[in-house]
């Protein structure tokens, strides 16, 4: 299963969409200064790296992890770090390293002071992370070479690099490989007036002038999320090249908004159906999520990963020992939209 379309405020990118990939990194900002928000983390980054480049002794950055919902800059901070160091940064996946073969060859073409950037690392297979703990705590990999009675294992040295790791998922990761980073930092929710920073830039960038009550509307929808901001942001400017004279308005926002069915909380259909289906469904009474995938068609892991994180953060839905459950706040949210039956 899975979703059948794709969410306007999904914070994954799409796939196979080259243009729409090539218009997000060109977004991306390369320096502490242009990053916006998450300070707390950006502040001890600068004091590790500052340490490492005061060293001069050829140490490198301990190994970082990232985690919390997806949108929230876990990749990019990993390219305005690798950019803050001076060093090369290679980016993969959890999901694209098979075979431990796989993570040799990456590992034996990194070069001092590089940075491995492992996006979703809690999907490794097993037997590549244990390929990846020695060569991250030692800097060698260890390689077995020919099979049966005559097999024999190597050990090679490999340069002094940094993983940077991002997740979703702690819990998800194994013990051992998360107790390799010496650095560990949740990204949070972005504040409203961040999100309106992030929309101004983008707006420079892409040389398209908005004003500043369309702007903070657009804020109020955009999920507290600065991918979901530069997603909504490149469709409302879309509509106002074809409906208007380019300028991002008020009303020019507000339409665009509407025809994307975003209300004012940022909650799409997909995001009001599954609200609506638990209560007509079971009331006030705890939801198992497999339930609730079964409900909407998804799989559990679209709802415990894409859906439920802000719904939280809202206050709409709260985790219980037995369930989900809709909260007053969230009942209310919805009658006041008219879609409660």
């Amino acid at each position: 299963m899975g979703m059948a379309i794709e969410r306007l405020v999904e914070p994954t990118m799409a796939q196979n969409d080259s243009e729409e990939e090539r218009i997000e990194i060109s977004l991306r900002p390369v320096t502490f200064v242009e990053y916006i928000g998450q300070e707390h983390l950006k502040n001890n980054l600068k004091l590790a790296i500052e340490a490492v480049k005061k060293r001069a002794d050829g140490s490198t950055l301990d190994h970082i992890l990232l985690y919390g919902p997806p949108g929230l800059g876990k990749t990019t901070m990993a390219g305005v770090i690798a950019h803050e160091l001076g060093a090369s940064l290679r980016v993969t996946s959890g999901p694209a390293i098979e075979r431990a073969g796989d993570l040799a060859s990456i590992l034996t073409n990194l070069k001092d002071g590089d940075v491995l950037f492992i996006d979703e690392i809690h999907r490794l297979r097993r037997a590549v992370e244990e390929v990846l703990y020695s060569a991250m705590e030692d800097y060698k990999l260890d390689i077995v070479i020919g099979k049966g009675p005559a097999a024999r294992s190597v050990r090679l040295d490999l340069p002094h690099f940094t993983v940077i790791g991002a997740t979703t998922r702690t819990g998800s990761l194994a013990g051992p490989l998360r107790d390799r980073f010496g650095i560990i930092h949740r990204l949070e929710y972005y504040k409203e007036p961040e999100i309106e920073q992030i929309l101004r830039r983008t707006a420079g960038i892409l040389k398209t002038e908005i004003q500043p009550e369309a702007c903070s509307l657009l804020a109020t929808r955009s999920r507290l999320t600065p991918r979901i901001a530069n997603r909504i942001f490149k469709r409302v400017r879309d509509y106002a090249d074809v409906n208007g004279d380019g300028i991002v308005d008020t009303k020019i926002a507000a339409d665009a908004l509407k025809l994307m069915e975003i209300d004012e909380l940022g909650l799409d259909p997909a995001d009001r159906n599954m609200l609506k289906l638990m209560i007509e469904n079971y009331g006030d009474r705890p939801v198992g999520l497999t339930t609730i995938a079964a409900l909407t068609g998804d799989e559990a892991t679209t709802i415990e990963d894409f859906y439920e994180p802000y719904l939280l953060q809202l206050g709409l839905l709260m985790r219980t020992p037995k369930g989900r459950v809709v909260t007053e706040k969230g009942r209310k949210h919805l009658q006041e939209l008219g879609n409660m039956i």
